[in-house]
């Protein structure tokens, strides 16, 4: 039913799979174990990290929260170049949004919605900014061989 939701409804067809952002209970105890699986490293906060996936250009997220009792869900990232366009046209087709596009302080431009099952998705554009943002760990970079 979310695959056909996103195809007829959204009409993803000219966007890239970015990102998944899962919830974590311990955000170093995490990031340790997701390095051990062999993603790298490349933004990190008390509250979040990212990481680059050896191969390909998706990232993955983790995102600390407390609250064992709460079900937070995964949130789907799809990034769009013409994000604003997108949305008036989402909006005309009675897609309603949480958040409307708003730049963001980690330099993103991104607008939320929910799917069926309440899920986020966000459509954003980030760029450079997504992989290389101005605090990304230093010296962890794909080996290339």
């Amino acid at each position: 039913m979310q695959i056909e939701y996103l195809n007829k409804k959204l009409n993803l067809s000219n966007v890239n799979l970015n990102q998944v952002t899962v919830s974590v209970k311990n955000i170093e105890k995490s990031i340790a174990f997701y390095e051990t699986l062999g993603l790298i490293l490349i933004v990190k906060s008390p509250h979040y990290a990212r990481f680059e996936c050896p191969e390909g250009d998706a990232t993955f997220s983790i995102s600390l929260q407390e609250n064992e009792y709460e079900n937070y869900g995964t949130t789907i990232y799809f990034e769009l170049d013409n994000l604003d366009k997108k949305v008036e046209e989402l909006l005309k087709k009675g897609v309603h949004f949480i958040q409307l596009p708003m730049d963001k302080s980690y330099l993103w431009r991104e607008a939320n919605l929910k799917d069926l099952d309440n899920n986020i998705i966000k459509l954003f554009y980030a760029g450079d900014n997504r992989k290389n943002p101005p605090w990304r760990v230093k010296n962890n970079a794909i080996k290339k061989e």
